[in-house]
């Protein structure tokens, strides 16, 4: 894989329309500096292209245009963005830093595909009650309330439902009827890559191949719909198992979060 060729292509067809998000360019008329993302559940700066002449001011133009969300927004930032020092200009802004994760691509029709361990099944999720057992899972292993996330998920899912070309699919992976493993795949129309996101596993099934399994069941689902290349940002565990799988490292990717000011007040 010619990787500087791949990271341009994610940079043009992904980042520069917001990921497949519809961002939208705070500066209308002017060639961005930035672009925007700001939905209900979930806002974020996801491309930037700066200098070390405007960054600061950028940075508290974005700040600013936030401010009145009342909640928590990111900065997505990847390791090739300027200037060099962007992420410490962020943290002096306020932001926080969360763990660095690696943006990792791999050509579809590369990569090592494996079928479901035995005694297990993996189907679709179309369904209040299908988003129920991915929360269920993401619950079980993060910690916390994912509600809002699955029921977001499940609107992305209602929106495309029936079309030829879905927007996104949500995969849970079935031990009879429990639900032991998930994950979803987004699909970027009009763009070479699909992107795998959300994969959790609960601890008493780990180390028996559902996340290779899950994985490769997205993969196939990408390859029927003409995709050519399949984007993950991996945390430190999965990185070494896509690898051995086919996928290339090409940047990293750090999200510094800034705290909507009831959020901060709660962590003092």
């Amino acid at each position: 894989m010619n990787t500087a060729a791949v990271l341009a292509a994610f940079d043009e067809q992904q980042r520069r329309t917001g990921e497949g998000e519809g961002a939208d360019n705070p500066e209308s008329g002017r060639e961005p500096r930035v672009l925007v993302t700001v939905k209900p559940e979930w806002a974020a700066v996801t491309w930037s292209r700066l200098t070390e002449a405007d960054a600061d001011e950028v940075i508290a133009a974005q700040i600013g245009r936030m401010s009145g969300l009342g909640l928590d927004w990111e900065w997505k930032y990847y390791s090739y963005d300027t200037p060099a020092d962007l992420p410490d200009r962020l943290r002096a802004a306020g932001f926080k830093d969360e763990d660095p994760e690696t943006l990792m691509v791999a050509d579809l029709h590369e990569l090592e595909l494996v079928g479901a361990p035995e005694g297990i099944r993996i189907e679709p999720v179309t369904d209040a009650a299908g988003i129920a057992r991915m929360v269920a899972v993401h619950d079980e292993v993060f910690g916390g309330d994912h509600r809002a996330w699955g029921d977001a998920l499940l609107r992305q899912i209602e929106a495309t439902a029936g079309d030829e070309a879905p927007g996104v699919v949500g995969l849970v992976a079935l031990d009879g009827d429990l639900a032991v493993s998930t994950g979803r795949v987004n699909f970027h129309h009009g763009t070479d890559f699909a992107s795998i996101w959300g994969g959790s596993t609960r601890p008493g099934w780990r180390g028996r191949g559902l996340f290779r399994a899950l994985v490769s069941h997205r993969a196939r689902l990408a390859i029927d719909l003409g995709y050519r290349y399949l984007r993950v940002d991996a945390a430190t565990m999965s990185r070494p198992i896509l690898q051995r799988m086919g996928f290339h490292e090409i940047a990293t990717t750090v999200p510094f979060i800034h705290h909507a000011p009831e959020t901060e007040n709660r962590h003092l």
